[in-house]
């Protein structure tokens, strides 16, 4: 059976990472499974995906489709012809697809249309929220997946509800931890360790990127002003996404305390995180890396398509009214943040039970 194996931003390539290790391993066992890695190129900057294949020990994609940047509806567009494209030349058996990007569902209706059977890992998940991008890309490929790959119990009774079976839902954890149990000894320590004179628990880490927070220069200040007043004499360390660098040149901010930094590799990143005393976010895949390394982490969003990582682990969902920032800080800084948990199956050994079904399939 030939998988195609769909990767498209920065976040897809640690979820794919341990998929197409196992797959190789079992190849080496005598396993029969192939796959053929599709880049989109919805990341196309090597500070956002390239260094990854060399890090994450990727091998470089079997398939480039290029499609470069654009708005969602051009950028969807061009992946799905591209993409298209392709299977008709090369069909494949499955199109295996990961977590909640443009290119997550731009292949899987491409896929579809051609009666290729569709996997999503990561499926599942749900923020209610139509605003994000990603719940939409989320919504649609789940409503045409026929394989589920679930990281929680949340996520299966969310397609249960659905109108999933049974027998399409394979709960099995959490390939972004697969990813960081395989890596946490290879973290690097970033050249910014040395030119901040960084010190471990002593910093803040900081990243925001969703356009809702953002785009807005008002709204990012205010933010950001808050956030600097709020935390002490801890130095905030920022990789500044692409997208809010272009806004962050408006802004006037001239806080000593604030870092911007240029993106940084995944080794290089982790390093930060897990010896940060915190991190300030409004991604979804890194509260998931902070639950695991026990490092406190405060969500600017007001909603959440990973619950578990409030429920159990060490996240707290702080929303987008900066009058809530002050009091979250002060609960940080004095030492009573809460120590968290462990979710089921966040083993590392998902990638292990993924390729096992997909055998039997």
């Amino acid at each position: 059976m030939l998988i195609d194996i769909i990767a498209g931003a920065r976040p897809n390539f640690m979820k794919v990472a341990p998929i197409i290790h196992r797959i190789k391993k079992r190849q080496q066992e005598g396993g029969t499974l192939q796959y053929r890695l599709v880049h989109t190129g919805q990341h196309y900057d090597k500070k956002m995906s390239g260094s990854f294949f060399e890090q994450l020990n990727i091998p470089e994609p079997d398939v480039n489709l290029e499609s470069g940047s654009g708005t969602q509806a051009e950028q969807t567009a061009k992946i799905m012809v591209r993409y298209e494209a392709l299977l008709l030349e090369k069909p494949c058996d499955l199109t295996l697809v990961v977590g909640d990007v443009t290119s997550t569902m731009a292949c899987s209706i491409a896929a579809k249309k051609l009666n290729i059977k569709v996997a999503h890992v990561e499926a599942g998940i749900r923020s209610f929220d139509l605003t994000m991008p990603e719940e939409i890309n989320r919504m649609v490929t789940d409503s045409i997946t026929d394989f589920f790959f679930t990281t929680s119990e949340t996520a299966n009774r969310n397609l249960y509800k659905a109108g999933a079976s049974k027998e399409q839902v394979h709960f099995v954890g959490n390939t972004m931890i697969d990813t960081l149990r395989a890596n946490e000894s290879r973290l690097q320590k970033p050249d910014v360790w040395d030119q901040l004179g960084l010190q471990e628990k002593k910093y803040l880490v900081m990243t925001m990127h969703r356009p809702a927070n953002v785009d807005e220069e008002a709204k990012l200040k205010n933010f950001m002003d808050t956030i600097i007043v709020n935390s002490g004499d801890f130095p905030i360390v920022f990789p500044v996404h692409p997208r809010t660098a272009k806004v962050f040149e408006k802004l006037g901010l001239n806080s000593e305390k604030l870092k911007l930094v240029e993106p940084l590799g995944y080794l290089e990143f982790n390093y930060l995180v897990k010896k940060a005393l915190a991190v300030v976010t409004d991604s979804g895949g890194i509260t998931e890396e902070t639950t695991v390394m026990g490092v406190p982490c405060m969500t600017l969003r007001d909603n959440t398509e990973r619950p578990e990582t409030c429920e159990i682990g060490t996240n707290e969902l702080i929303g987008t009214d900066v009058n809530a920032i002050p009091s979250a800080m002060q609960k940080l800084l004095s030492g009573n943040w809460k120590k968290g948990g462990i979710p089921e199956l966040w083993d590392g050994k998902t990638a292990e039970r993924i390729v096992s079904i997909l055998e039997k399939l």
